[in-house]
């Protein structure tokens, strides 16, 4: 025995609407979604968060490695401090892309998102510990 509930147009319509939009507010054009780092990117990665903030705000990583600075919805850019040893800046206005540089030598670099001067960042680079002499 089947049982027929009486459904009227206009319901069937609000229901299409309704559910067609379900799909469009989940769509990944949201500004405030963070996209995951790249594949292979490991733990030398800097996110630009759509909070206006660098995370982590500080990375310790070895003289010759790459960090990737990934850049979700919200656009920013990396500018770092004159000093010797400093990688390029990341300049333009970047979003949902990555971008790596490697750090060269020991020292301390701080950087600075142009277009959220608020945001700031430091990649501190260790000298090699290899040459301990065990």
């Amino acid at each position: 025995m089947r049982v027929h509930l009486p459904l009227c147009r206009p319901a069937l319509t609000i229901v299409a609407v309704l559910a067609v939009s379900a799909v469009f507010a989940c769509s990944s054009d949201d500004p405030y979604v963070v996209t995951p780092p790249p594949a292979g990117a490991g733990g030398n990665t800097v996110q630009a968060l759509p909070s206006i903030a660098f995370s982590p705000a500080t990375l310790t990583v070895g003289v010759g490695e790459t960090v990737t600075f990934a850049f979700g919805g919200v656009a920013h850019n990396v500018y770092f401090d004159k000093v010797a040893g400093a990688p390029a800046d990341i300049t333009g206005s970047n979003a949902n892309v990555s971008t790596t540089r490697v750090f060269g030598a020991a020292g301390r670099y701080t950087y600075t998102c142009h277009i959220h001067p608020e945001m700031h960042g430091t990649v501190v680079v260790a000298a090699s510990s290899t040459s301990a002499g065990y």
